[in-house]
């Protein structure tokens, strides 16, 4: 009979889990979208909803992370492009109305009594 020692099973070797990467423009687009929203308020939109597409388009071809992140920059940038026109409208209409209510064209009521004057 021989004598065979029985060995300890050998461990598996350790593998590392793959790790999947997080697009960087669909980071940009969330940041630039919230500084458009608070900083920057035209160009940080436009920069969010630019990055946002072309983040989106990568994240097809590529298996990365990140769709939440250029989705929500998208939202963000389109929030913040439709404020800024709404804003200029309403700038717009402004000017009109003050304009044509007269102001600015120089012509004062010299006949109304000033207050805290004796005259």
């Amino acid at each position: 009979m021989a004598t065979e020692k029985a060995s300890a099973p050998e461990a598996p070797a350790y593998v590392p889990a793959p790790t999947v990467t997080t697009n960087v423009l669909a980071i940009v687009s969330l940041v630039t979208g919230i500084a458009g929203l608070t900083f920057v308020p035209f160009l940080g939109s436009i920069a969010a909803v630019v990055t946002g597409h072309i983040s989106l388009h990568q994240l097809k071809a590529k298996p990365e992370q990140g769709r939440g992140m250029a989705l929500a920059g998208l939202i963000t940038g389109y929030v913040g492009v439709a404020f800024a026109v709404l804003a200029s409208i309403a700038l717009i209409a402004f000017l009109l109305l003050v304009l044509q209510a007269g102001y600015g064209t120089g012509t004062m009521n010299h006949n109304m009594p000033m207050r805290g004057f004796n005259s």
